[in-house]
């Protein structure tokens, strides 16, 4: 095969990927309408008080934004899709193009299977106003229930996967502010 690969580069002068990755995007944000697609969550239900919004700008972009409070143990602010089928499957990676204001974020993905409080997780960090392309494998995601990990949990069953959401809980009250350009899957 590597022969046949650099016959392929030396004859046409362009090199032949047979490990090509694939990526599908699951979210852009160029029409106003995919807002109807998403919704905030905040820690108000459990009696907190924070505000997390969300909107697409005239840059068609999702902006999530607000004021984090840790009072009434309160301390999330979070947005995510509505569920639907996102076909993804083992050996995924989620990827997404993100602009932050330096604080650490969370990624949920979120199962058909209807438990309270749960999601799988992973957290990264934004750079103040630098555009990001974050990618995580869904190996990589945690299990966790009410923020907390838990080590019992089966993997992620990638099939089940119906929504994605965006977490703010890193225990600093004030306002802070991300942008999403896109979200997709990686395949390799």
């Amino acid at each position: 095969m590597l022969i046949t690969t650099m016959i392929f580069t030396l004859i046409t002068g362009t090199s032949l990927n047979m490990t090509e990755d694939k990526s599908q995007i699951l979210f852009d944000f160029k029409k106003p309408e995919t807002a109807r697609a998403w919704i905030s969550v905040n820690d108000n239900v459990m009696g907190g008080v924070s505000e997390g919004k969300f909107k697409i700008t005239e840059n068609k972009t999702l902006q999530f934004y607000g004021n984090l409070s840790l009072a009434n143990n309160g301390g999330f602010a979070s947005v995510r899709s509505t569920p639907s089928k996102l076909l993804m499957q083992k050996g995924d990676s989620i990827m997404l193009r993100i602009k932050g204001d330096g604080r650490e974020y969370t990624l949920n993905l979120y199962t058909s299977k209807r438990l309270t409080a749960f999601a799988y997780r992973h957290s990264f960090a934004t750079i103040k106003d630098e555009w990001i392309e974050v990618s995580i494998p869904l190996e990589k995601f945690s299990a966790t229930s009410f923020g907390r990990i838990i080590s019992n949990a089966p993997s992620i069953n990638p099939e089940e996967i119906e929504s994605i959401g965006l977490l703010l809980g890193d225990k600093k009250q004030g306002p802070f502010q991300a942008e999403l350009e896109w979200i997709k899957t990686k395949t390799k």
